[in-house]
């Protein structure tokens, strides 16, 4: 770790948050002078105080402490290219559309490597007025289920978020073209072309 490049970290999102020196060091109950001496890179923050001005700054401590904010690529307007996330823990489920560092429940999360589903882990997917029809035999049970479906299209995507205990089946208005995308608990994040 870089002193100096965590100072210029603190200086560079102090300014942008519009605060003095002296206004960020009241908040945290410490002197001007300790602020002025972070941001000259003749030391750091104190362990005790890193989470604390990580919330005032609006930063990640890990960012905060290897002294790189870096914006992550951006990947494009193509919803089809979202990027999913899903807590091991919770399954909370997050999307992004470009790079990104993500967390859940205290742990930071990998992106999910979607893979095309085999012709026998297909959903099911019918054509019922003007709506798709999808169900599945996959099991549905705590150990073991679908968590969310989701419809992405160019523009777009559509989750529905799916239990453990119920029975697989949904209905979404059709629409064109796209990728039905599905994350089985326990194998993973798959697509199909519908």
């Amino acid at each position: 770790m870089q002193t100096i490049n965590v100072g210029n970290i603190i200086r560079e999102l102090r300014t942008e948050r519009g605060m003095t020196q002296k206004q960020l060091a009241d908040k945290m109950n410490i002197s001007d002078k300790t602020v002025s001496k972070w941001e000259r890179g003749l030391g750091c923050p104190d362990v005790s105080l890193l989470s604390e001005l990580s919330d005032l700054l609006e930063v990640d401590i890990g960012k905060l402490l290897s002294g790189d904010l870096a914006p992550n690529d951006f990947v494009g307007g193509n919803m089809k290219k979202t990027n999913y996330y899903v807590c091991p823990m919770c399954h909370n489920i997050l999307l992004c559309t470009g790079e990104a560092e993500v967390s859940c429940c205290g742990r930071k999360i990998d992106q999910q490597k979607m893979q095309k589903a085999e012709e026998n882990e297909m959903l099911s997917v019918e054509v019922i007025e003007d709506d798709w029809y999808i169900t599945a035999a996959h099991p549905m049970n705590k150990e073991h289920y679908i968590s969310f479906v989701a419809f992405a299209t160019g523009d777009r995507v559509q989750i529905i978020k799916q239990y453990p205990e119920w029975d697989m089946q949904l209905r979404i208005p059709k629409r064109g073209h796209g990728m039905l995308i599905w994350y089985c608990t326990r194998h993973g994040l798959f697509y199909q072309l519908i």
